[in-house]
């Protein structure tokens, strides 16, 4: 079983460096590439579930190449894509990337309370208020960014709460998961916050994501479990049947569900209903991060993997090759975050590659 300081090298800490962000932006074109290339499928049975089955088919990736290590990834209501990133030098940044390849950073510059800790941008997503928003992990903030770069930060009440995952609720406000806090967390456009502390000690609650039932569902790392949580605050857990699955990221189906996926067991990608129904199916990797496709389907990617998958809801998966293979130190993609982006593709962060990868689906 892994631990939380083992796995920000998917998620932030563990690249986070040596004081403060500078206070300046860059603009630019990102360098990029494409290539095509084949897919291969995996599967397995579950129990009660059905298996994923194999597939296969060949779709070009495009990758822009950026100043740092790329993690979480946002469509932006001004028709951009935005993006976290950190860097071994210390110097965070927001990203914004145009469909066609043009780049802006934006430095972050905080200096949290973590200990020889600036700001961590981890979770990022579009605002109710036409904004982005990203939780500051280390800066121990949740951060509002204009789409011109203006930037505004509000202190998060719990003293090193460590905000991950960030989404936008269905009523009007922004909802987060706070690591080491144990809450999740309501932040209002305005600012004000408001934290719920989790039945489960220690949870470790992870990535949230707004369901189709107007609640906010969440992930907990350390308490093996799905959570939900009501607008007015009353939360109910949900265990997962996989002991210790580490279950990362979570996204909101096209078929009415809640779809999540596991780092660590057998790497498995769950289903649970509005209700509370889990099913698992056994697939291949260490999945970070799955999101909803305009195509209908599910999009994860693989922490220590060179490839992107696609899976149905019925079932099939099907993987497909991400062309550049790392530093040449440790040779895998280290897919982060992802997301439908407004031009109809998949757009997804490849950490090592130092790259923002797009897929038409």
């Amino acid at each position: 079983m892994p631990t939380k300081t083992l796995f920000i090298t998917v998620v932030a800490l563990g690249f986070i460096g040596v004081g403060a962000c500078a206070s300046d932006s860059s603009s630019g074109t990102g360098d990029a590439h494409t290539t095509q290339d084949a897919a291969s499928g995996s599967g397995g049975s579950a129990g009660g579930g059905g298996g994923l089955g194999t597939g296969g088919a060949s779709n070009a990736i495009t990758e822009f190449y950026v100043s740092g290590t790329p993690l979480s990834i946002a469509a932006g209501r001004d028709g951009n894509l935005w993006f976290t990133e950190i860097t071994t030098s210390g110097l965070c940044y927001v990203g914004r990337l145009t469909p066609d390849g043009a780049l802006t950073e934006f430095a972050v510059p905080t200096t949290g309370p973590i200990s020889g800790a600036g700001a961590g941008p981890n979770g990022i997503a579009a605002g109710p208020d036409g904004n982005l928003w990203f939780a500051d992990i280390a800066g121990n903030n949740i951060d509002q960014i204009s789409i011109v770069g203006a930037l505004t930060e509000f202190p998060i009440p719990t003293a090193s709460a460590q905000p991950s995952g960030i989404a936008a609720g269905s009523d009007g406000n922004l909802w987060f998961a706070e690591l080491d806090g144990n809450n999740i967390g309501r932040i209002t456009p305005s600012g004000t916050i408001t934290e719920f502390p989790l039945p489960t000690a220690g949870s470790a609650p992870f990535s949230v994501v707004a369901g189709p039932d107007g609640n906010i569902w969440f992930t907990e790392l350390d308490g093996n479990k799905i959570g939900r949580i009501t607008p007015a605050g009353t939360i109910t857990e949900f265990a997962i049947p996989a002991p210790n699955s580490w279950p990362t990221s979570i996204a909101a189906g096209p078929d009415g569900n809640l779809w999540f996926v596991e780092a660590a067991g057998s790497g498995q990608i769950g289903r649970i209903t509005p209700t509370g129904t889990i099913t698992e199916f056994p697939d291949r990797g260490t999945f970070v991060a799955i999101a909803a496709g305009p195509d209908g389907n599910l999009w994860v990617t693989d922490a220590f993997g060179t490839s992107i998958g696609r899976l149905t809801t019925g079932g099939m998966s099907t993987w497909f090759n991400v062309p550049h293979v790392g530093d040449g130190v440790v040779p895998e993609g280290n897919g982060q975050g992802i997301t439908a982006g407004p031009d109809g593709k998949i757009w997804f962060t490849e950490g090592r590659n130092g790259t923002v990868d797009c897929i038409a689906p």
